[in-house]
């Protein structure tokens, strides 16, 4: 059964591909396929209750797919070309379908623990990629390989642990560093756990009231951050801006944050 959150944020997201026809059959066939809701739903358990982090699970990764497609569109609409568009290999739609495959299976490894979850992402993701993609472009082998090698960079570089070298990858890097409100830290919060490492996250996240995507003044993609308190600047400075600064999306951000009533700092 999906959370009220769930049904918001698909309904969110195809509403930004509804000019994608092939985005479109894509993002309906993942939001109805039961092995991946069990996984997302797993993932988040193991996250939440077992190891005491915030949340991973349908809504985080559905969130990241939202923020990545948000973003390509502000680039689109601003004439910046995709990866796959630069180098003729592929289309604006197949780079979509490449984010929404990476934002909707980044997490999926932490079914198993947070330690390389990225990597061991890749392997849990590949088989709902392989069906998914058939079921939208059937026998196109070169189209298949290179939206699965373009959402494969993506999921394996969301950490920065890993060099990545595609806008679309980038733009991935910096939408799940986006999903930090105090949302993800709820749950944990509320649980009557004992303090472990990993804590500071979670009230760090606590502190973050709203993350605001939209088209930038001095750069294409504006990311403004509200927090309640001083707190928050360690999710910012430790998460966010670590992030965007090992994306090669980096050139085309502009990043704001502060205490509501209190002057903003400017990171980018």
């Amino acid at each position: 059964m999906k959370s009220p959150k769930e049904i918001n944020l698909e309904s969110k997201i195809i509403n930004k591909l509804k000019n994608y026809p092939n985005c479109i059959k894509l993002i309906q066939y993942l939001f109805e396929d039961v092995e991946l809701q069990a996984m997302q739903d797993y993932a988040n358990n193991v996250s939440i209750k077992r190891l005491g982090f915030n949340d991973h699970g349908p809504v985080h990764m559905r969130q990241v797919a939202n923020n990545a497609i948000k973003m390509l569109n502000i680039l689109h609409n601003n004439g910046i070309q995709t990866s796959l568009e630069r180098e003729e290999i592929g289309t604006f739609e197949d780079s979509l379908c490449a984010v929404v495959l990476a934002g909707l299976m980044h997490d999926l490894g932490m079914m198993i623990g947070r330690a390389s979850h990225e990597e061991m992402s890749v392997v849990l993701a590949i088989p709902i990629i392989d069906r998914a993609l058939k079921y939208v472009f059937g026998d196109d082998i070169v189209r298949k390989t290179i939206i699965r090698s373009m959402a494969l960079e993506a999921i394996v570089g969301h950490m920065s642990t890993q060099k990545i070298h595609s806008l679309e990858a980038g733009i991935i890097l910096i939408a799940d560093g986006c999903d930090m409100t105090k949302g993800r830290a709820r749950i944990p919060l509320a649980m009557n756990n004992s303090p472990k490492v990993g804590d500071i996250h979670k009230y760090s996240a606590n502190a973050i009231e709203r993350v605001m995507i939209k088209p930038g003044e001095r750069k294409p993609i504006k990311i403004t951050i509200e927090m309640s308190g001083d707190v928050g600047f360690f999710q910012i400075e430790e998460v966010l801006f670590t992030k965007v600064n090992s994306s090669p999306a980096k050139e085309y951000v502009e990043l704001y944050a502060g205490v509501v009533g209190e002057e903003f700092k400017c990171y980018l």
